[in-house]
């Protein structure tokens, strides 16, 4: 979490815009995501030039596609535990199966759910694991999170930096679930050029009161913004935030995950 604090960010006239973009063909391991957004970016009309004050927004789904982050179920042989949870709760045992091999631990898993520490540290269901939006091979194909979805903003990132000349932050993104409400919303899993926290600690409100608990997640806010231009059912798996006038660091999204003694629910 960010020691000092300074002064908020906040958009210079209180105007946020984002506009999805698609044009980027079926993702396949080995494809070169930074050149096809690159592309998709330059068709799309009125993003250009790129500004100061966008973020880049890309969806977990094609960079995990594109590094090959993903498993062909048919090669999965489920655990009896996978199996007999599956049976239970009308799930895809080879789902359990790989869900349970790339947790780090099991949170919880009841009630048709796997609640899980991912080996970032994200606690999320399914470990991220998704069959949704997969491309040809779906029913057969689950993608997994990226590796390090840090290194994968800062490849886009530095890719689209030299192809037009701007240094735009970039965010990875994924839906997660949140404790004590239904429905999903994106957060943000990797970032680059973009602290994912803002500390107002230190810092006076409107009233003059100095702030002593507010902590902005920014980095998920603007990603949360972003999901609701690209939707689930569009094809358009990127979106530029603009006027977003996010808090520049070079930082990870671990910086934005809760140390196991600050969590009351561990």
């Amino acid at each position: 979490m960010p020691a000092e604090a300074g002064p908020p960010t906040t958009t210079e006239d209180g105007r946020l815009e984002v506009i999805a973009f698609g044009g980027i063909p079926e993702i396949r391991p080995g494809d070169d995501l930074a050149a096809l957004l690159g592309d998709a970016l330059d068709r799309t009309a009125n993003l250009l030039p790129l500004r100061v004050d966008d973020v880049l927004v890309v969806t977990q789904k094609i960079v995990s596609k594109a590094e090959g982050a993903i498993v062909d179920l048919t090669t999965v042989e489920p655990r009896p535990e996978a199996v007999e949870f599956a049976e239970r709760w009308d799930r895809d045992a080879r789902q359990v199966e790989v869900v349970l091999r790339e947790a780090r631990r099991v949170v919880r898993m009841d009630n048709g759910v796997v609640i899980t520490e991912t080996s970032h540290g994200f606690i999320c269901a399914n470990g991220g694991i998704d069959a949704s939006n997969v491309g040809p091979g779906s029913g057969q194909i689950v993608t997994l999170l990226p590796v390090d979805p840090d290194a994968s903003a800062t490849a886009i990132r530095r890719a689209i930096a030299a192809r037009f000349g701007v240094d735009v932050p970039v965010i990875v993104s994924d839906s997660f679930g949140r404790p004590w409400r239904w429905g999903i919303v994106d957060v943000a899993i990797g970032v680059s050029g973009i602290a994912p926290l803002e500390d107002l600690r230190g810092v006076a409100d409107h009233d003059g009161r100095i702030m002593r608990s507010t902590v902005r997640a920014v980095a998920d806010e603007i990603a949360s913004a972003a999901e609701l231009a690209f939707g689930k059912t569009t094809a358009r798996p990127a979106a530029l935030v603009r006027g977003a006038n996010p808090p520049r660091a070079e930082a990870s999204m671990h910086d934005g995950l809760m140390p196991p003694e600050f969590d009351l629910f561990r």
